[in-house]
């Protein structure tokens, strides 16, 4: 590996000849020095940071939970039980946070498919697994839409055909694509009523061309990591078994 550092050399004119000397700056030169992965390391500074780094990579690997299964993202067509459960673990560990601060529940989730990162192996689940789930920095906000807007993702989901993971809601389509059925919390969507939906930044501002979040009533910035979301989850579950369900299909 290569690290290129930039050093600044200054040139000052000195005036003299006056009761108070002025320095001038009047040029600004770069010069790069490559160091190559041949220089060693500072054995001080290794000595120091190592209690440090050690209690961290500890409690990375300290165990959470169990996962019955190996769970992927390419799984299912339309739902994954891997996204299943975080598009729902991102619901109950929020929406607390959300009706504590608004009096209100938050009516959906939508996350994006290419947010998951990794796979959830057999076996035992850890903080590290939540980083290498969600290694961004992306943070949950909770958007007022209209059931216009509402409608929108339901046709943005049935063109895109792809296994975003989503909670709260019920879309069939028919075998041509169209959609069949499209409800929240088991009703349908109603055109001039507020609902809450649950995302993150990322989506909310367009990310995966998701347009429709910036026409909206309000936003809730809740200060909480996706990541820490499902790492809450974790620690509240002994064993971690998803499924594929209906909550996304098409009937062919």
């Amino acid at each position: 590996m290569r690290i290129t550092y930039l050093f600044i050399l200054l040139n000052i004119f000195v005036f003299s000849g006056c009761k108070d000397q002025k320095l001038h700056l009047t040029k600004i030169e770069g010069k790069q020095i490559t160091i190559t992965d041949s220089l060693g390391g500072n054995s001080e500074i290794e000595a120091y940071i190592k209690p440090f780094k050690d209690r961290i990579e500890k409690d990375l690997d300290s165990v959470l939970a169990y996962s019955a299964d190996t769970y992927t993202k390419k799984d299912g067509e339309y739902n994954t039980a891997i996204g299943n459960f975080m598009a729902d673990a991102v619901y109950s560990e929020s929406n607390p946070i959300f009706k504590s601060r608004t009096g209100k529940d938050i009516d959906m989730v939508l996350l994006n498919h290419g947010g998951i990162r990794s796979i959830l192996s057999k076996g035992n689940v850890s903080k590290r697994t939540a980083f290498g789930l969600m290694p961004f920095e992306n943070s949950i906000v909770v958007v007022a839409l209209k059931g216009e807007q509402v409608d929108s993702i339901m046709h943005y989901l049935s063109r895109g055909k792809r296994a975003h993971p989503v909670s709260g809601i019920k879309l069939t389509l028919d075998k041509d694509d169209n959609i069949l059925e499209a409800k929240v919390n088991g009703k349908s969507i109603e055109k001039d009523k507020t609902y809450y939906v649950a995302t993150n930044d990322y989506l909310y501002s367009g990310g995966d061309n998701m347009t429709f979040f910036k026409t909206n009533d309000s936003l809730y910035v809740l200060d909480y990591k996706i990541r820490n979301a499902l790492i809450d989850k974790f620690m509240k579950l002994d064993t971690i078994n998803p499924v594929i369900d209906d909550r996304f299909t098409q009937i062919k």
